[in-house]
């Protein structure tokens, strides 16, 4: 054999592989490679477009929080208004029905009181009357007595 020929065939040989592998293998491998590389940016366009996505949804969600928290705030203040309005009205109720029942319970005292002299009245009317009778060792009529206690009673007031 010689060297030469061989070598010869070694090229022909390597060149029909290169051709073969340039035409058939080469292509669908550099496309699936390509098809990868593109899948691969996409996904890393997806996940930065994720990550913004992401810090604008919680600067969203921080927003709502805190107009949640304000919101919250307002209600809970309103509430506390609502309830001192309530107190101040339950105590103003209170303090007119502590007037009323104590201007009944005067009005009623000062009713007793008249009662009470009026019947005070009519107990020393009928004391003098029965004091003087006995005084003057008489008898008075009905007539003249009524009289005079009721002469009695308009003197004392």
């Amino acid at each position: 054999m010689n060297i030469n020929a061989t070598l010869i065939a070694q090229m022909v040989v390597f060149a029909a592989l290169w051709w073969f592998t340039a035409r058939f293998i080469w292509p669908p491998i550099t496309q699936a490679l390509d098809e990868r590389a593109q899948r691969i940016s996409d996904g890393l366009a997806a996940a930065d477009k994720s990550k913004l996505e992401l810090a604008a949804t919680e600067r969203r969600v921080q927003e709502e929080l805190k107009q949640a928290r304000a919101g919250a705030a307002e209600v809970r203040s309103g509430a506390e208004r609502q309830a001192a309005q309530l107190l101040d009205e339950a105590r103003a109720e209170a303090s007119r029905l502590v007037a009323a029942a104590k201007k009944a319970a005067e009005e009623e005292a000062e009713l007793a009181a008249q009662r009470a002299r009026g019947h005070l009245r009519e107990q020393v009317a009928t004391l003098a009357v029965a004091g003087a009778s006995r005084i003057l060792r008489r008898e008075i009529d009905a007539t003249r007595h009524a009289e005079l206690l009721g002469n009695l009673q308009k003197e004392l007031r």
